[in-house]
């Protein structure tokens, strides 16, 4: 019975994790053991911060329609609240987009939001 030799495959796997660990630095991309520890942590950074990232989205639309709405003589919880009566549904994002590209179409949101309140 012959010796069953596993070098193909711990290459193949070794090779996979160095491929993800390429744009680290020093010793982390080139030596496994610290190329494998780097990339876990790593990776359970990108899984937490993509949700961070919604988060941040969030906050910055709804500054740019906190700004864009003082700007109009009305604060954010008015508009918001005055567009919710008038039954218009837009989410905040489409909402913060207005506000910096469209300001007549943001100004007549605004109109509404005044003319429910």
């Amino acid at each position: 019975m012959g010796r069953v030799t596993v070098s193909v495959q711990t290459r193949a796997r070794r090779k996979k994790v160095l491929k993800l660990a390429k744009g680290f630095t020093g010793g982390r991309k080139t030596l496994f053991k610290n190329a494998k520890e780097t990339l876990q942590r790593a990776m359970v950074f990108n899984y937490r911060d993509r949700k961070v990232k919604k988060r941040n989205m969030r906050g910055l639309w709804i500054t740019r329609i906190s700004i864009a709405s003082k700007e109009n003589g009305l604060n954010y919880s008015q508009l918001m609240n005055g567009l919710l009566k008038s039954d218009i549904r837009l989410n905040r994002k489409i909402l913060a987009d207005l506000a910096v590209k469209d300001k007549e179409t943001f100004k007549k949101l605004i109109e509404a939001a005044k003319e429910s309140a």
